[in-house]
């Protein structure tokens, strides 16, 4: 009896992980293109299971461009970046950002910069 547990144990598992796949291992490259010049360069990805991503460079080696996914979730998540001598630089609604700056703590930095100490003024 306990060999049929096991047995349906094992069954049950496997199509369960068989169901709980997504289409990831399946997806297809819908569109891909790449401009590779001298000058810079410009290319585009996209996949049958909604990942997309287009970027473009300069010489400089200035870059620009987003890549935007489903989550698992279903929300779609894009993020825009540049990368430049300044680094990179993603921007997205999602990405977490700091909070503001005490009025106070403003108002403190504004004094301090107004009424250097003594010593600084050395």
């Amino acid at each position: 009896m306990f060999k049929y547990v096991l047995l349906f144990a094992f069954i049950a598992y496997v199509s369960a992980g068989a169901v709980g796949k997504s289409d990831d291992a399946a997806a297809e490259i819908t569109v891909l293109s790449s401009d590779v010049r001298p000058d810079g360069f410009e290319a585009a990805l996209e996949t049958s299971n909604s990942i997309r991503q287009v970027s473009s460079g300069d010489a400089a080696g200035n870059i620009k461009g987003e890549y935007e996914w489903v989550s698992p979730e279903g929300q779609t998540v894009k993020v825009s970046y540049i990368a430049d001598a300044n680094g990179y630089q993603p921007q997205s609604d999602l990405l977490p950002t700091s909070p503001p700056i005490p009025d106070a703590i403003v108002k403190e930095l504004e004094y301090l910069a107004a009424h250097p100490s003594k010593e600084s003024k050395n």
